[in-house]
């Protein structure tokens, strides 16, 4: 016995056993980045590559902003937009593509409304505020199409789920809503009338646009190179095995909280629409026309100081081409 201990105090001197590197990831509380934690947690994506995932539940969008800046957690999901402005300001916060979804618009079936001109003089519920992406290129879009939609139409800026609950009620014939929104509205009978990725090709940007990404401080990247390529091959593995397999949506299903078969369905199918191939340089060059247009639209209040695209704003590290090639399937 004495031989034996001697043995494993031998090993635990010669051979310690190295404690896994905590990553701390902000995440909105009912956010559909839960669904993908969920995966890398459950498969131990994360330990596969060399971390360890802390999520950490966070009240709102801004309470995610705060999180990072204030150093409460390392990386969150937000737009480009927002990255944009921070390193116009001389932060340096950098942006790697997360999802392409964001939203679009929908009607009610008895609302009469079957193109953009039948909008004019009608309430329209928006979410995310009076500078919303999706509502900025909506501007720009109906505004190609002969209506000024800012000026004719009466915008209603509400959270999103009480928008689904107006226009269930009937309170509402029209709402642009967030995708995983839209997707509950669909299952109840709703009509998709425009999504944002046809906004975009109605303003001639065809290339893919990644709206979402994964968010973090450069010099803190530079320092922790490890911990966020793992994250981001946790990330890429766990949109693989959602992208593949019906299965894991039916694990996933209660962080949904999809009522049927039908809304999980359509959350299923938004989710995979929106795993981001085809971008080049992790779509930096494609942003840049995008912010010309939102710049326009927003001003000041969206972009801040910003009137171009920031070097840096995209983080060239790895590419997420390179990523969909070693863990996703083209759906």
């Amino acid at each position: 016995m004495f031989r034996i201990i001697t043995y494993m105090l031998f090993l635990i001197v010669c051979f310690p056993v190295m404690a896994v590197e905590q990553l701390r990831v902000g995440v909105l509380q009912f956010g559909t980045v839960n669904w993908e934690m969920d995966v890398i947690i459950r498969h131990q994506l994360d330990n596969k590559n060399g971390l360890a995932i802390k999520v950490i539940p966070l009240s709102s969008k801004n309470a995610n902003s705060v999180a990072l800046q204030g150093g409460a957690v390392d990386v969150i999901v937000s737009d480009w937009i927002w990255v944009n402005r921070q390193r116009a300001a001389g932060k340096d916060y950098t942006f790697f593509p997360y999802s392409l979804t964001v939203g679009g618009l929908y009607v009610r079936p008895d609302s009469g409304i079957r193109q953009i001109s039948d909008l004019k003089d009608r309430k329209l519920g928006v979410a995310g505020g009076p500078v919303d992406k999706s509502w900025l290129l909506l501007q720009a879009y109906s505004r190609k199409r002969g209506l000024d939609i800012s000026t004719s139409v009466e915008p209603a800026f509400a959270a999103p789920p009480l928008l689904n609950q107006l226009m269930l009620k009937g309170d509402l014939s029209a709402v642009l809503n967030f995708w995983h929104y839209g997707a509950r509205l669909e299952a109840a009978g709703m009509l998709p009338l425009v999504d944002v990725r046809a906004m975009l090709d109605g303003l001639d940007i065809m290339e893919p646009v990644p709206m979402l990404g994964w968010v973090f401080s450069s010099q803190w990247a530079d320092n922790h190179q490890h911990l966020i390529e793992g994250l981001l091959n946790a990330s890429y593995a766990a949109k693989r095995i959602l992208g593949e397999s019906d299965e894991e949506w039916k694990i996933v299903a209660p962080l949904t909280k999809a009522k049927d078969t039908t809304t999980l369905n359509n959350l299923k199918e938004g989710y995979r629409k929106g795993i981001p191939h085809g971008l080049k340089k992790n779509g930096m060059n494609v942003a840049s026309r995008v912010f010309e247009t939102l710049a326009r639209e927003g001003g000041k209040k969206l972009v801040g100081e910003a009137m171009q695209i920031q070097d840096g704003t995209f983080w060239q590290v790895l590419d997420s081409e390179e990523l969909i090639k070693n863990n996703v399937a083209r759906q």
